[in-house]
């Protein structure tokens, strides 16, 4: 299987300088717990929703002037559209994440997936392997 069979698509990015509260809104509009963050039109980091409690709230940081940049978690784990779904899997579990932005040939952002998808899309066996993995606590 492909990750195009199995990943959501239509996934949104927004701009590093977009205040945290909007993107906050945005993930309760859209019912997810990450948003990839763009600058120049590439992709640099992520902000989830993690982000914003443990950076943001807990960081005793001035919510009313945060912008995604200043929260995020930088740089950005990706993969391909047309990578078969077992090697983003792979992926997913060496860096312990939870979703990977999904890239087309010409490097656009075409979609997200998450361990919700893989849960639908991947055999019981394998989802309960990455789950496994990419939930175990940092060593």
């Amino acid at each position: 299987m492909k990750v195009k069979d199995a990943m959501h698509k239509g996934a949104e990015w927004v701009e590093s300088a977009t205040p945290v509260s909007k993107v906050a809104k945005l993930m309760q509009q859209l019912d997810v717990g990450a948003i990839p963050i763009g600058e120049n039109d590439r992709l640099v980091g992520m902000l989830t929703d993690r982000d914003i409690a443990c950076r943001g709230v807990a960081g005793s940081k001035d919510f009313s002037t945060l912008k995604a940049r200043d929260i995020m978690s930088e740089g950005i784990v990706y993969c391909s559209e047309a990578e078969d779904l077992a090697d983003a899997l792979r992926i997913m579990e060496q860096k312990k994440i939870r979703r990977l932005p999904v890239l087309n040939e010409n490097k656009r952002m075409v979609g997200m997936l998450s361990l919700g998808d893989i849960s639908h899309a991947a055999s019981r066996e394998l989802a309960g392997e990455v789950v496994a993995a990419v939930s175990a606590h940092h060593a």
